[in-house]
């Protein structure tokens, strides 16, 4: 409970000297002529009322005689000199203050530090101006909030968890990221995969006109990959029938081989009757393709 203000000095009870024959209320000493203490309207000694009728103090247990300054609330008592915070020891004597447990009173600034979030990187509070990163029911300083791998300071930088460790872009891409098979650079987003092996999109292209490659149709030679035009025009072997390339794709992606020439396999026929030979018996006859029985007729 925070309080603004205590009461001071006697609350129940008054302090004089003593002019008139009265004796003490409990030891019956006379207190003619002598300092005495008045409390629901018995007159004692100073003695008599230290040990009998005085407050005792919540902090100290000692009694609060008469010629001391008494400080009370919620009827708890203190000397003025105890009333201190618990935590820095500053008097508290007209500041504000806040009972806490065991009945132990703090100053308004150290309830403030004991109260606030605690720093998961230097576990000091955070207090109330203090530059902060939080991150599901964490909170760090800003300069507290370091990459786990590099302990730079990653502040209100953008990160990467893992698990109870936080990365900064540059190590998480080092450490956690898919590395293209051509540049071994990361690939921090995107990328496409080929034969189980990623690639940048800008790295998986036609090795003739650098064309990116990613969802069109190529072809691969060892480790090269070319487009379909570039293929036909560059690398593909020509029909010696039609004279056009032989790609693999669409009609005709058998091709026939003899000797150094190759053939679609709708282009290897007889040349006389124009009969298909693909998988039969030819015959080849002053560099011409015929089946079995053209030749005899020629």
């Amino acid at each position: 409970i925070m309080a603004f203000h205590r009461h001071t000095g006697p609350s129940s009870y008054s302090v004089g000297t003593m002019s008139e024959r009265f004796d003490c209320h409990y030891c019956r000493d006379s207190l003619q002529g002598k300092k005495y203490v008045q409390k629901e309207g018995r007159h004692c000694c100073v003695k008599c009322f230290e040990k009998i009728c005085a407050n005792t103090c919540i902090e100290c247990k000692k009694p609060i005689g008469a010629d001391s300054k008494e400080l009370h609330f919620k009827n708890r008592y203190w000397h003025d000199s105890c009333f201190r915070c618990f935590k820095c020891y500053t008097s508290l004597v007209n500041e504000p203050f806040m009972l806490r447990e065991n009945n132990k009173v703090w100053c308004s600034n150290c309830t403030a530090t004991e109260d606030a979030p605690r720093c998961k990187g230097c576990f000091k509070p955070i207090i109330a101006g203090d530059q902060n990163v939080e991150y599901k029911k964490m909170v760090w300083h800003k300069d507290c909030f370091t990459c786990s791998q590099c302990k730079q300071v990653i502040g209100a930088g953008s990160f990467f968890p893992k698990g109870d460790e936080f990365y900064c872009v540059s190590c998480h891409e080092h450490k956690f990221a898919k590395t293209c098979a051509k540049c071994k650079n990361p690939i921090t987003s995107g990328g496409l995969t080929y034969q189980e092996q990623p690639w940048h999109s800008e790295c998986f292209i036609c090795s003739n006109c650098k064309k990116q490659l990613g969802g069109k149709r190529f072809t691969a030679v060892e480790d090269q990959f070319y487009c379909v035009e570039c293929y036909k025009e560059c690398v593909a072997k020509k029909c010696a029938g039609c004279k056009n390339p032989i790609t693999g794709f669409g009609r005709g992606t058998s091709v026939v081989n003899y000797e150094d020439e190759s053939w679609h396999d709708y282009c290897f026929k007889c040349t006389k009757c124009a009969r298909g030979l693909a998988n039969k018996r030819f015959v080849c006859h002053n560099g011409k393709i015929y089946c079995a029985e053209c030749p005899k007729r020629l």
